[in-house]
């Protein structure tokens, strides 16, 4: 027995002894392997970016999709026992580019919109559908005309509002013209010092249009399985600090499988003249209120979900 057992022991370390050596030389193959795929990864990427360079038309999208529900019965540690809640929302990132020697015309919309729920079912008078917790809808058009690769004049217009609550109330449409920069080849930056910010509202005491200067920086880029887009878009006004306002608006997408993956997007945000709004006619009215003792806290959103690409 004692013989037995002393090669059953010399069989099991034999066993493992090999086990280790065999994962050990399975490892050693793996790093080549490695090394091709990022060579030819990098080979790929450089053919991609000769593509990108190619003048006519390119389009593309990207954006996330995030929800959630559940439901309570009889879960007395909190205030509401019997309840139902949910939320949904998705983002839209989308652009279509045209590209020649001696001109560009870039064109880009970004749409985020969120509902929300909360039903107490033991509250028969509380409201049980879904409301608005997101609206966001932004476009614009820049057309530019090359005085060399990486600068031109060009025209911007920019339209910016919400579209499931209070559509165009307030609306703003900026029109104006100047220079723009492309240091390289993914950001772009605009720089109109002749702009006009049309305001549109029916609370013509609080929005007020303006000239100014007009100034975005866009930064888009497709990194393997990452897309990412940085937009951020600013008024100053000539006329008083009170009228400018900027935009910014951050997204990422995460491909996992196919087009679906992992998406996060958010948005800040400065408006003085919304801000008073919501002071004077929000659901807490302040009468008092004015320009000059407002807090003009700073407005932001974020959304964390699926992410699709086309």
């Amino acid at each position: 027995m004692k013989k037995l057992a002393m090669v059953l022991a010399l069989v099991c370390a034999g066993m493992t002894s090999g086990f280790a050596q065999t994962e050990e030389e399975l490892k050693a193959q793996m790093g080549p392997k490695k090394d091709s795929i990022a060579a030819i990864q990098g080979r790929v990427d450089a053919i991609q970016a000769k593509i990108d360079a190619l003048p006519g038309w390119k389009f593309g999208a990207f954006g996330t999709i995030g929800g959630s529900i559940s439901g309570f019965n009889n879960w007395f540690s909190q205030g509401t026992p019997n309840n139902s809640a949910g939320n949904i929302g998705f983002t839209v990132n989308g652009f279509a580019n045209l590209k020649e020697e001696k001109f560009f015309w870039r064109n880009a919309a970004n749409v985020n919109l969120q509902w929300v729920k909360f039903d107490d079912e033991d509250d028969p008078t509380d409201d049980d559908s879904f409301k608005e917790a997101t609206d966001v809808f932004n476009i614009s058009s820049l057309y530019g005309w090359k005085l060399s690769e990486k600068f031109a004049i060009s025209a911007l217009a920019e339209y910016r509002t919400t579209i499931l609550d209070n559509f165009n109330d307030p609306g703003y449409l900026d029109v104006g013209v100047g220079g723009t920069w492309t240091p390289i080849p993914d950001l772009v930056v605009v720089i109109h010092p002749l702009n006009y910010n049309f305001v549109f509202s029916n609370e013509d005491a609080i929005f007020e249009s303006s000239t100014g200067a007009k100034v975005v920086a866009d930064y888009t880029k497709k990194l393997g399985k990452v897309n990412l887009k940085s937009n951020l878009s600013l008024f100053q006004s000539y006329e008083s600090a009170d009228l400018s306002n900027w935009t910014w608006i951050n997204s990422l997408g995460y491909t996992l499988f196919g087009k679906i993956g992992v998406g996060f997007e958010f948005g800040l945000r400065s408006n003085k003249q919304e801000a008073l709004n919501f002071a004077l006619n929000g659901p807490n009215p302040d009468p008092t209120a004015t320009f000059d003792n407002i807090d003009n806290d700073l407005q932001s959103y974020w959304l964390l979900g699926l992410n699709y690409a086309f």
